[in-house]
């Protein structure tokens, strides 16, 4: 038998449809109104109109990528925690290399005391970036373990990887170029896409209760605060650091100390 063309089921559709409104036009009859209109919702569900099949068939298609794209990937999560380390690691070993050594030989005490001197703002903003990178990765650690992961997840974790792996550039702007207010913007940027990247990351695994524990809503809340801090501390020391003093830069130093009191209160709370 052949199949009946979209085109023509929606003419007879509709010719029925017409004809319906019709009988309940001429019908006194409640009894009748009830019955035609039974019929009319049983045709109705049976024989829907064109634009509700393709909008009801777009919907199960999205629904089908949806969950294509959100299924569980048969890969161990240790995997992707084994590649997160491997990134902090060289990450933090990149830092070190953004201070350079003198071109040429330096051959007397004073010239050697007046180039370290001069690399004094460099190593210092390294070492707030190492402690930087650092409480990253105790943050990373702490709140993400994971015992399962999907595309989804995989791409989070890049995206929060990426931006760990810029952090040595932003460093190296904010450390030869802070009388630019530019790389101090860069460098802030850089904090603050991190932080995002984390809350996004976190956010997402535990909606999918992809993390081992199981966070409570008390436990959500703990981590958004801490990192709305840390986001704050980034734009203020970002502004006082260009407007006031260079030194302030060692403000960031106060982050591990916030999240350590942090974590005891809310520990001693639990």
């Amino acid at each position: 038998m052949n199949e009946t063309n979209p085109d023509e089921l929606e003419k007879i559709r509709e010719d029925i449809q017409e004809k319906i409104i019709i009988l309940k036009d001429n019908t006194e009859s409640d009894e009748e109104l009830e019955k035609l209109g039974n019929f009319e919702s049983y045709f109705s569900s049976k024989i829907p109109k064109k634009e509700e099949k393709t909008k009801n068939k777009d919907l199960k298609n999205n629904l089908s990528f949806k969950d294509a794209l959100e299924k569980d990937l048969n890969i161990d999560p240790s995997r992707l925690v084994g590649l997160t380390d491997g990134i902090f690691g060289m990450v933090m070993t990149l830092l070190v290399f953004g201070i350079a050594l003198p071109e040429l030989q330096i051959t007397d005490y004073s010239t050697f005391l007046s180039f370290f001197t001069s690399l004094a703002p460099t190593i210092g903003v390294t070492i707030v970036s190492f402690v930087l990178i650092s409480s990253f990765w105790v943050y990373h650690h702490e709140f993400i373990k994971l015992n399962k992961v999907n595309f989804p997840v995989l791409w989070l974790n890049i995206f929060y990887l990426i931006c760990i792996s810029f952090i040595p550039f932003s460093t190296s702007l904010i450390g030869n170029y802070s009388h630019f207010f530019l790389s101090e913007v860069i460098f802030g940027i850089n904090i603050l896409l991190t932080i995002l990247a984390f809350l996004l990351l976190y956010d997402y695994t535990s909606k999918r209760d992809f993390l081992e524990n199981h966070p409570s809503k008390k436990e959500k809340k703990y981590v958004h605060h801490t990192f709305l801090i840390i986001m704050g501390l980034t734009v203020i020391v970002n502004l006082l650091d260009f407007n006031i003093s260079r030194r302030f830069i060692y403000l960031f130093l106060l982050v591990p100390i916030i999240s350590t009191l942090r974590d005891i209160k809310y520990k001693m709370k639990s």
